[in-house]
């Protein structure tokens, strides 16, 4: 395999350090956590090799999320990108052909690329309000594909697709015989119905997700994959076996903990989401520099400068961040044109999301040409 490390990583805040960053809304989920929120007691844990698979109790209630799942569905993992790590090099070869949706979450991307594979890029576009295009993507299928892959509610842009959409994917790669990778890490912030677990519809299904973007705790890297295909859950367990024997019991026992109070955490997420959201949604409608397709899922955005704006796009960013100290996700992070930035709403606090993005409209005049 062939490693490149991603713009994603090389430019993250934690690499470029928090302390030169004073309105962070490059965040792609709510606000982290301290362990002492919990409330936990870590004396008694033994620290020995856990369950290769994962802890039970912690399998159990990740299956319980969904319907008809059993806990032998889930195989926990170091993170989503660890989920999708074990899947890429369990399931390809070099040469083996896949089909990406993008823009889409980095790893989904770099990683078949660093084997080898052949994929076909379907984009979404701004100007069709980045909806799904089951025709574009049963085109791009071929008889040798091995999977099909998306990620929704999506990131970057938090468009969503219906149940009726979902059940449509299923559908599609049953009748060719491929997998779906369904990358659903955002699946428990929607702004209307939840999807139901992608994995829990189809044996041809693999879902993906984790406690980070949700539940703010990206620091036990603590993520599931899970399928209804048993054999493929072998080779998949053989895969998490040989590259780290199994999880940490600590991590594993903070997840537990952490899920025990979903409903809590959920409803107090909601709430915040709800409230940065609305701050987003009233600058977007006075900033006639910046347009977006307005999300319905997840904790951000991807809006873009208005094409018709003459702006110098390297010191904008340049502006923002050396300038203003805000930090925003460039669109060369999705592989998208720099003219578009993420923006991760619920991460900052409210005061920081405003001047963040009064200090987004500052750098876009301080950088327009002519």
């Amino acid at each position: 395999m062939k490693y490149a490390r991603m713009p994603i990583e090389l430019e993250s805040p934690e690499q470029l350090g928090y302390d030169t960053i004073r309105y962070n809304l490059s965040e792609s989920s709510v606000a982290d956590r301290r362990l002492g929120e919990l409330n936990l007691k870590l004396d008694d844990i033994l620290l020995c090799y856990g369950d290769h698979r994962g802890a039970p109790d912690l399998r159990r209630m990740i299956a319980g999320t969904g319907t008809g799942l059993s806990p032998d569905d889930v195989l926990v993992t170091a993170g989503a990108a660890g989920a999708l790590f074990i899947i890429s090099t369990s399931m390809l070869r070099a040469g083996d052909h896949i089909v990406v949706v993008r823009p889409n979450y980095a790893t989904n991307l770099e990683t078949p690329r660093a084997i080898g594979c052949d994929m076909s890029i379907v984009d979404l576009t701004f100007e069709t309000g980045y909806r799904l295009d089951l025709a574009a993507l049963e085109a791009a299928i071929r008889p040798e594909t091995k999977y099909l892959s998306v990620t929704y509610p999506h990131n970057p842009t938090g468009v969503m697709i219906s149940e009726e959409e979902l059940k449509a994917l299923v559908a599609l790669v049953e009748r060719k015989g491929i997998r779906l990778l369904f990358d659903e890490t955002y699946r428990e912030m929607t702004f209307g119905a939840m999807l139901p677990v992608a994995a829990s519809l189809s044996d041809r299904v693999i879902s993906v997700s984790s406690l980070s973007k949700t539940y703010g705790i990206p620091g036990i890297r603590i993520g599931w994959l899970i399928t209804r295909d048993a054999a493929l859950m072998d080779t998949f367990l053989a895969a998490r076996e040989q590259i780290g024997i199994s999880g940490s019991t600590v991590d594993e026992y903070i997840a537990y903990v952490a899920l025990r109070q979903r409903g809590e955490w959920l409803a107090f997420n909601n709430a915040r989401i709800a409230s940065a959201f609305a701050i987003v949604k009233e600058w977007i409608a006075g900033e006639p520099l910046v347009e977006w397709v307005e999300p319905s899922g997840g904790c951000v955005c991807f809006p873009r400068i208005v094409p018709s704006a003459n702006v110098d796009l390297a010191a904008f960013h340049e502006s923002l961040y050396s300038r203003h100290q805000a930090y925003v996700g460039r669109g060369c992070w999705f592989e998208q044109d720099d003219r578009h930035f993420r923006i991760g709403y619920a991460w900052p606090t409210e005061d920081e999301l405003r001047k963040g993005l009064a200090a987004i409209s500052a750098a876009i005049r301080k950088s327009l040409k002519g």
